[in-house]
């Protein structure tokens, strides 16, 4: 399957050596992965921090980033392109098993008999901004359809993805390190 959207172009800014801002990358970001098993699904990770606060001339880390976790007390910024999700569900448990051992086999995986084969959970709080398309949020016995320009805040809870519109998706994502009993 052909790229569904085009490549990601990441934009960083900095300043020279006088403090003047500065563009300093202008390019499609390095770090782009595929799940051959999956076609036309593509992560391409764009940002991460290491901390917060964090330093505003870290240098960038991104090539780095492993799982779908962000560092510790960190962030990472992702786009993800979401092909449309095959009828047959075989094939889509075949390519969510797929995804999730190859990109993140860091996601508590763990599912229930009636789970959509894509539910997972995160120590995170994510914001899930869609770009282009639509797809379906799916909670525990809850689903709703987010379109371009909807923003989801996701708090740590069980949920999947199916793009089920026959049209291909793209969804960026901030994750943001969290704890379940901070306080």
């Amino acid at each position: 399957m052909s790229e569904l959207f085009p490549p990601v172009r990441r934009v960083v800014t900095g300043e020279d050596a006088h403090g003047k801002a500065i563009f300093v990358e202008d390019a499609l970001s390095p770090a782009v992965k595929v799940v051959p098993a999956r076609p036309g699904y593509r992560v391409t990770n764009v940002w991460r921090t290491g901390a917060s606060p964090s330093p505003i001339h870290a240098p960038d880390s991104i090539m780095e980033q492993q799982g779908v976790l962000p560092p510790t007390r960190g962030t990472v910024v992702r786009v993800i392109d979401y092909p449309p999700e095959p009828t047959n569900p075989q094939e889509v448990q075949r390519m969510q098993a797929a995804t999730f051992a190859s990109l993140f086999p860091d996601a508590d995986h763990t599912l229930k008999p009636h789970d959509h084969p894509g539910m997972h959970k995160t120590d995170t709080i994510d914001y899930a901004i869609m770009l282009a398309g639509e797809i379906t949020a799916i909670m525990e016995g809850e689903e709703t359809i987010l379109r371009a320009g909807d923003i989801l805040i996701q708090r740590g809870t069980n949920h999947a993805w199916a793009n089920r519109s026959g049209k291909p998706a793209r969804i960026a994502f901030v994750l943001i390190d969290a704890a379940r009993d901070a306080g």
